[in-house]
C-alpha cells in the first residue's frame, strides 16, 4: 500500500512537469502567433488550452483523493498541497498565454502592438519563456537556486511592463484608443505570467523546505 502510495506522488510531479510544459510551449506559440500574426498557430494555443484545463482538474482530483484516503503527514502532506496550490498558478499561466492568442485572433490581420513597443514584448516574451522553462527544471531537479533566478527574471518583467505604460501614457503618444487598451493588455499578461511562475516557484522552495516564503503572494 505505502509503494502505492509514493507511486502516487511521484505521478503527481510527473504531471506538474508535464503540465509546465505545455504552459512553457503555449506561451511560445501566443507568442510567435502575437508577433507574426499567425492566425493557425493562435488558434492553436487556444485550443491547446483544454488539455492544461483537463490536466488541472485530473491533477487536482487525484491530489484531493490522496489527502482523504491516505492521511499524509510531514513532507508527503507538503507535496500534495503542494501540488494543489502549484496547479491553479499553472493552469492561471496557461489562461494568459491563451489571452495573448486570443489578442492575435482578434487583430488578424493587424499587428497587435505597435513599432514602438515590439522590442519590449519581445523582451518580455523572452523573460516569460525563460521563467517557465527554468520552473520545468526546478520541478525536475529541485535545485532551489532556480527559485531566486525565477524572482530576478520576473523583477525584469515587472520593471518592463511599467514601461509599457510610461510609454502609452506619454504625450507623444499617437496610437488608437483600441492600440493602447491592447498593449498595456499584454503586457500584463506578460507581468502576471511571471508573477505565477515566482507563487510556483515558491511552491516547489515550500515543497523541499517545508518553509514558507514570505514573499509568496
Amino acid at each position: 500500500m505505502r509503494k502505492l502510495f509514493q507511486a502516487d506522488l511521484i505521478n503527481l510531479g510527473e504531471q506538474l512537469i508535464q503540465i509546465t510544459t505545455l504552459v512553457h510551449t503555449a506561451m511560445e506559440k501566443a507568442y510567435t502567433a502575437f508577433d507574426t500574426t499567425d492566425l493557425q498557430l493562435a488558434e492553436e494555443v487556444i485550443a491547446a488550452d483544454a488539455q492544461i484545463d483537463r490536466l488541472q482538474v485530473e491533477l487536482d482530483e487525484k491530489a484531493i483523493e490522496l489527502l482523504a484516503l491516505q492521511g499524509p503527514v510531514a513532507s508527503d502532506l507538503r507535496m500534495i498541497v503542494g501540488a494543489l496550490r502549484m496547479s491553479t498558478s499553472l493552469e492561471r499561466m496557461g489562461d494568459l498565454a491563451r489571452h495573448i492568442a486570443q489578442l492575435a485572433r482578434m487583430r488578424y490581420p493587424d499587428r497587435v502592438a505597435p513599432d514602438a513597443l515590439h522590442p519590449v514584448f519581445e523582451k518580455m516574451a523572452k523573460l516569460s519563456t525563460q521563467i517557465s522553462s527554468r520552473l520545468i527544471t526546478l520541478l525536475e531537479t529541485r535545485e532551489l537556486h532556480l527559485v531566486a533566478e525565477i524572482h530576478a527574471l520576473n523583477e525584469q518583467l515587472n520593471d518592463l511592463h511599467a514601461s509599457v505604460f510610461t510609454t502609452v501614457a506619454a504625450d507623444d503618444w499617437q496610437q488608437s484608443a483600441a492600440t493602447s487598451v491592447d498593449s498595456t493588455l499584454v503586457s500584463r499578461f506578460f507581468e502576471r505570467f511571471g508573477d505565477h511562475g515566482v507563487s510556483a516557484a515558491n511552491k516547489v522552495d515550500y515543497l523541499v523546505t517545508g518553509a514558507w516564503d514570505s514573499r509568496e503572494r
